[in-house]
């Protein structure tokens, strides 16, 4: 027999081994959760977290929650497959795992942090992790991500005033309203930079009527007297000037 064909029998044979290995060989993951009681791997789950392992708790409490959908820890694993998809930053998973719980358990004394999490669960969406760091201002982006936290958050402070979560969710609120008006901000800007002054105008008049506290208000006020003015609608300009200049004497526009 040629070395040549010595060797491709040799590699033949290793890959019958191989195939045969793969098949006959059960997964490591089942050999860790497949013969353990429900309560034995609740531990295992809870230790994992507590290791700040949030990937194997995943796997270990999705196994939990649909092995034992009714056992005694059933309500808790959710809640704590929530924490731990969300950990992992797995958005979908987590507000799928928030619905599915609200929707089975709507009396459940932890649905204010299910709510609570579903928020803080958007609002992260929304972010761009690298805009950040580069200090990069994409305050144009779309922010449906962060109008939905806005919902959660207003869902659970309406539900449950007196929750826990509800003195943060407020803040947060706050923080999304900044957010969403600095987004009305950016569009207006572009519109004003394609001349598109009432598209321009109209936004900052949404900025006014739906952001009032917000921290964008001189700008609203500015991009409408000057929209007005490129528009030649002097009454509306001395409306939106004298608003501005009651409030914010500084501006450039005030003078």
């Amino acid at each position: 027999m040629t070395f040549k064909n010595s060797f491709y029998k040799l590699v033949l044979i290793l890959s019958v081994v191989g195939l045969y290995g793969c098949s006959s060989s059960p997964d490591s993951e089942e050999i860790l959760l497949g013969n353990r009681s429900e309560s034995a791997l609740y531990e295992e789950a809870k230790k994992t977290m507590a290791q700040g392992n949030f990937n194997a708790a995943t796997t270990i409490l999705s196994t939990l929650d649909s092995r034992y959908p009714f056992g005694p820890h059933s309500h808790q694993v959710q809640l704590d497959l929530i924490y731990a998809y969300y950990k992992v930053g797995k958005t979908d998973e987590t507000i799928a795992t928030i619905d599915r719980f609200v929707r089975l358990n709507p009396n459940h004394s932890d649905v204010d942090y299910a709510l609570y999490m579903r928020g803080l669960t958007n609002m992260d969406a929304d972010k761009n992790l690298f805009q950040e760091m580069v200090g990069i201002d994409r305050s144009d982006r779309d922010p449906s991500r962060s109008r939905d936290a806005f919902d959660d958050f207003r869902r659970l402070i309406n539900k449950f005033p007196d929750s826990k979560y509800a003195a943060d969710a407020k803040k947060r609120m706050v923080f999304i309203k900044n957010r969403l008006a600095k987004y009305e901000i950016a569009i207006a800007r572009f519109y004003m930079r394609r001349e598109a002054f009432v598209a321009a105008a109209n936004r900052g008049r949404y900025v006014l009527e739906y952001y009032p506290d917000s921290t964008e208000i001189q700008q609203a006020l500015e991009i409408m007297v000057e929209c007005y003015e490129q528009l030649d609608l002097p009454d509306l300009k001395k409306n939106a000037l004298k608003t501005l200049r009651l409030n914010y004497p500084d501006s450039q526009y005030s003078s």
